[in-house]
């Protein structure tokens, strides 16, 4: 089996020490993946624009590792405000509402005040 690491070139890739993604073997496991905007470095203040960059992030890591959302078994949310769930359930559920990956949704602190959500997924590669 061959493991292959996926970078989207983000500055705390190198810092932390992770990837955006590993493949290994027919899994494609994405690190948790905050709001930034990569191009410009800058964080939105909303839950819903945060995730929708979230997911435009982990949408080409995947594809990166010849995968798609489709291919999402399961799903990982962080979010640091419970009554910011029905915003990010607007962006799941235009993302996943037909594909419907095992899920948790986890409330807690994040590394810094401005990030309100972090996604994380896990994906299997079709032969």
């Amino acid at each position: 089996m061959t493991r292959r690491l996926i970078s989207t070139g983000s500055p705390f890739e190198k810092t932390a020490g992770y990837s955006r993604a590993v493949v290994d073997g027919d899994l494609v496991f994405v690190s948790g993946t905050t709001g930034y905007d990569y191009a410009t470095m800058s964080m939105p203040e909303d839950v819903e624009a945060q995730a929708r960059n979230a997911f435009a992030t982990i949408a080409k890591a995947l594809a990166e590792a010849g995968a798609s959302f489709e291919d999402v078994v399961q799903t990982r949310y962080y979010l640091v405000e419970p009554s910011d769930a029905e915003a990010l359930f607007r962006v799941t559920g235009e993302i996943f509402g037909e594909i419907r990956p095992a899920n948790t949704l986890i409330v807690c602190r994040l590394l810094k005040p401005e990030m309100k959500i972090e996604i994380e997924v896990t994906a299997r590669l079709r032969s």
